[in-house]
C-alpha cells in the first residue's frame, strides 16, 4: 500500500496544457506517455508533492471507452478487472506517489444515461471505478486517490437519491480505505454527504474563487466522520477572471499574452494564496488535509503560465507551513 503523508499536502487537481502545437491524435503510444512524463517532471518542479497524472485525455471517454467496450466487460458497465488500467500510470514508476484522478460514477452514468433512474447502471460504473481504483493500488503507483464528481450539487439532470448517490461512492472508494482519498466537487451542497462515505477521507472544495463554499461546511461533521478538508488556494477559472481583467482595463488581454501572464500572475500572487490558505487553516484547523489550485489547468493558454500558477502555489503551502512551525499560523 501507498505511503500516508503525514500534515497538510500539496496536490492538483489533473489536468494540464499541451504543449503548444501539439495534437494528441497525431501522437503515438509512445510519444503520448512520453508527455505525461513530462508534465509529472514539471509539476514535481513547481513544487506539487503529490502531482496528478495529466489529464489530457476527455474525463469521460477515458473510462467510459472501456467500460462500454462489449469485449473488456463481464456484464454491462461493468468492466473486467484485467482491462481497468490507466494508461497514463504507465509513465509511472512503482513508488511514483501520484495522485490518482477517475472520473466517479454519477458524473460517468449522466454523461451517459442523464436524466433518467437505473441504479444497477450506476452501482455497475461504481464498481468499475472501483477496479480502476484497485489496478492503480496494486501497480504502487497511487499515494492519494481522487475520485472526480463535479456534477454533484450543481446538474438537475441527477435524480438519484441521496442514499443511492452516496452508495455509489461508498463501492467506488472501498479500495481506497486506508489511503487519503479525495473527492473532487465543484459544489459544497454534497460535502458533508460525501464525508460520510467511508472511502472519501477529504472533500475538495473551490474556495478560491468560492471562498463563502467554506461557510458552508461544518468542521464538526469532519470531526465527527473522522474525515478532512481539501481547501483551492489558487483560482483555475481564467477565463473569468480574464473576463474581469478585461472590462476593468477597457482591453482584450488575449492580444496580448505577455500582459495577461502579467496580470494573471499579479492577482493570484504566492501572497493572495497564504491569505486563503491561512482562511482555511483559520476555519478548520487540523481537519485542512490538501490544498493546491481548486481544480485543472488544462484551459489555459501555456505550460508555462500553468507551471507559475503551481510553484506560486508551492511558495504559499512553504510560508504557510515555516510560521506553522514557527508558531505564527492561527488554529481553530
Amino acid at each position: 500500500m501507498s505511503r500516508q503523508i503525514e500534515g497538510i499536502f500539496f496536490d492538483d487537481i489533473g489536468s494540464f496544457p499541451l504543449p503548444k502545437g501539439v495534437r494528441l491524435e497525431s501522437l503515438s503510444r509512445d510519444q503520448y506517455l512520453n508527455l505525461v512524463r513530462d508534465v509529472l517532471a514539471q509539476k514535481s518542479r513547481a513544487g506539487v508533492e503529490v502531482p496528478t497524472y495529466p489529464q489530457f485525455r476527455d474525463m469521460i471517454s477515458m473510462f467510459m471507452d472501456c467500460i462500454e467496450n462489449p469485449a473488456l466487460t463481464q456484464s454491462p458497465y461493468l468492466i473486467k478487472k484485467e482491462h481497468a488500467n490507466i494508461m497514463e500510470l504507465e509513465a509511472v514508476p512503482p513508488g511514483g506517489d501520484v495522485r490518482v484522478c477517475v472520473t466517479g460514477p454519477v458524473e460517468l452514468y449522466i454523461s451517459v444515461f442523464g436524466a433518467t433512474h437505473y441504479p444497477d447502471i450506476l452501482n455497475n460504473l461504481a464498481k468499475s471505478v472501483s477496479r480502476f481504483m484497485d489496478v492503480a493500488l496494486e501497480e504502487e503507483k497511487m499515494t492519494v486517490a481522487s475520485l472526480d464528481e463535479p456534477s454533484l450539487g450543481l446538474n438537475s439532470n441527477i435524480i438519484f437519491s441521496e442514499d443511492e448517490i452516496l452508495d455509489a461512492l461508498q463501492i467506488a472508494s472501498a479500495p481506497c480505505l486506508g489511503i487519503d482519498c479525495e473527492v473532487h466537487l465543484h459544489s459544497p451542497l454534497y460535502a458533508e454527504a460525501c464525508a460520510r462515505v467511508p472511502g472519501i477521507s477529504i472533500v475538495g472544495i473551490e474556495s478560491a474563487a468560492h471562498p463563502d463554499y467554506l461557510q458552508l461546511i461544518d468542521k464538526k461533521v469532519l470531526e465527527d466522520t473522522d474525515s478532512y478538508l481539501r481547501a483551492g488556494i489558487a483560482r483555475t477559472d481564467i477565463l473569468s477572471m480574464s473576463a474581469r481583467l478585461n472590462e476593468q482595463l477597457g482591453i482584450n488581454l488575449w492580444q496580448d499574452m505577455p500582459r495577461l501572464e502579467r496580470e494573471i500572475l499579479e492577482l493570484e500572487s504566492p501572497q493572495v494564496m497564504r491569505k486563503r490558505l491561512d482562511r482555511a487553516y483559520a476555519l478548520f484547523g487540523d481537519r485542512l488535509r490538501a490544498t493546491g489550485p481548486d481544480c485543472g489547468l488544462g484551459s489555459w493558454p501555456s505550460q508555462d503560465l500553468a507551471g507559475r500558477i503551481l510553484a506560486n502555489c508551492a511558495k504559499a503551502v512553504r510560508s504557510f507551513r515555516q510560521d506553522y512551525t514557527n508558531g505564527l499560523a492561527t488554529k481553530a
